[in-house]
């Protein structure tokens, strides 16, 4: 059963639709990053924690999407699936409560990382959570320590320091009044640092955690076995039963053969944007009484049109992560995402913000080529 299951899903692991996602994932981050820093610096509309709300409260907006999408192309070949089992109500809210909690504070830090850092230096230091994924994916996932894995995601934490540190600079050819935008973003470069570095740990945490307990058995990556991911059982008779490995929200197998691709990890992302949306409203009315973060709307339709081009590339970034998350898992998938690093310099560079040295170079070819080597590790295996 173990290598029916593995040679079914095979063919979406190597797919085109994997590495378009993958494509769509990078650049929306980037989108997402410099629209964000625009947003609170330039059109000086900073409310840190009014914009994370909306943003992942438009998560809400991803499953009706895709469900739009595959409506006209794909059926449920297997009519089966409806009579399968009885939806877990009440282990589905605790999941996503969870997931919720865990996913928004690091997501709420790097909101507030982007006032105090560089755009380059936050984008580096939250793609270093490939380093920490690594780490945790052996402790709990029980994964041996691989010689190839480790230098490959060491590489791309020294290229992530190359960039950090020995990257760029402020271009002595800016404009005055460029200058000046470029001192008001970066006003306390350090915490800035620190509380991404913070977002970072618990991020990789989040997506380890995501790939053990919630990814559906269906999206094992191919160097894993079935045996190293502990699904929480939906009922005492599933945990009995040798033969179903499952997520927490399914208690058939058969189901994880008969859904579209991408479409569970859309489902729980657009469950966190709804719950986002109905729970997290409550700081709103509490940060602005005690004039920590004043409630304002957009003033004007620039700065609004850059909200909702936030809110596009954050639905994207995340609905498209959430699903490589399950399907190449959190140490390929995260050192993927530091190719956002070496995109994000290329729009400092044609920004004219920075100027490109060696160590940006550098450190931009050692990321490229541990993923290079993750990737064929991964398709060799």
């Amino acid at each position: 059963m173990a290598c029916e299951r593995e040679s079914s899903v095979a063919p979406r692991i190597s797919g085109k639709t994997a590495l378009v996602t993958f494509v769509a994932v990078i650049f929306a981050f980037v989108g997402e990053t410099q629209l964000t820093q625009y947003v609170q610096t330039t059109l000086g509309y900073r409310h840190s924690f009014f914009l994370f709300y909306v943003v992942h409260s438009s998560f809400a907006l991803s499953f009706p999407l895709h469900l739009g999408i595959i409506t006209a192309q794909l059926t449920f070949r297997d009519p089966r699936i409806i009579h399968s089992s009885r939806f877990p109500l009440s282990r589905f809210l605790v999941v996503i409560l969870v997931m919720t909690a865990i996913y928004s504070i690091p997501a709420l830090l790097w909101f507030i990382a982007v006032v105090y850092a560089p755009v380059t230096d936050v984008t580096a230091i939250w793609n270093a959570n490939a380093f920490f994924a690594y780490v945790f994916s052996v402790q709990l996932l029980n994964l041996k320590w691989s010689l190839i894995r480790m230098c490959a995601v060491c590489l791309a934490s020294v290229g992530v320091l190359a960039i950090v540190y020995g990257d760029s600079t402020p271009s002595s050819t800016t404009p005055a009044v460029a200058r000046d935008i470029t001192v008001a973003q970066t006003p306390a470069p350090l915490f800035g640092d620190i509380i991404t570095l913070v977002a970072s740990v618990i991020y990789a945490l989040y997506q380890v955690l995501y790939k053990k307990y919630v990814a559906l058995p269906s999206d094992l990556e191919p160097a894993a076995e079935p045996t190293q991911y502990t699904h929480i059982p939906a009922s005492a008779e599933q945990a009995s039963d040798e033969e179903i490995v499952s997520s927490p929200l399914i208690a058939s197998n058969e189901i994880t053969h008969s859904l579209p691709f991408g479409l569970h990890p859309n489902f729980l992302t657009a469950s966190i944007g709804v719950c986002t949306l109905f729970v997290l409203w409550i700081p709103l009315p509490v940060l602005h009484y005690y004039g920590i973060e004043e409630f304002a709307l957009p003033s004007n339709m620039v700065t609004f049109a850059a909200v909702a081009g936030i809110c596009t590339t954050g639905v994207i970034f995340n609905a498209g992560f959430m699903i490589l998350l399950g399907v190449w898992g959190p140490i390929v998938t995260s050192v993927g995402s530091l190719l956002t690093i070496v995109l994000t310099l290329i729009s400092d560079l044609m920004l004219r913000s920075v100027e490109l040295t060696a160590g940006g170079l550098l450190g931009a070819g050692m990321i490229v080529g541990a993923f290079a080597v993750l990737a064929y590790d991964m398709f060799q295996s």
